[in-house]
């Protein structure tokens, strides 16, 4: 059975109200979706001791990957990867999708169609 949506319904968390809550608490209290898509950006420096700083994804993005991973199944999880940051050696075996490319908006539509959702091609190319 495909989901159909015109537009797909979006929790961005930072536009949420915070209600006092953690970041956990935040994330977990809007979890319940069928689809999660993060960003891997190089928000971040880090390095081995004695090493150079390389740009890395902030360590709470990599949590709330975990986190719905978890919750969700990495089937239902895209990740969109911008720059070359640092990924942990754990997660190098699993497919993300590049931002540097111009592709990612159909790549993306394609993980989103592999899982039900009916995708307005024409609207999400234009988007």
């Amino acid at each position: 059975m495909r989901t159909r949506f015109a537009t797909l319904p979006k929790d961005i968390l930072h536009e949420q109200a915070n209600q006092g809550h953690t970041i956990l608490e935040k994330i977990d209290a809007y979890s319940d979706v069928s689809f999660a898509v993060v960003l891997l950006t190089p928000d971040d420096e880090g390095c081995v001791k004695g090493g150079h700083p390389q740009p890395r994804v902030r360590q709470n993005v990599l949590l709330e990957l975990g986190f719905f991973i978890g919750r969700l199944g990495r089937e239902k999880v895209c990740a969109l990867k911008r720059g070359d940051p640092e990924i942990p050696s754990d997660y190098l075996g699993v497919i993300w999708h590049s931002m540097n490319v111009g592709d990612w908006k159909s790549a993306l539509c394609r993980e989103l169609d592999a899982m039900g959702f009916e995708i307005d091609w024409k609207k999400a190319m234009q988007a």
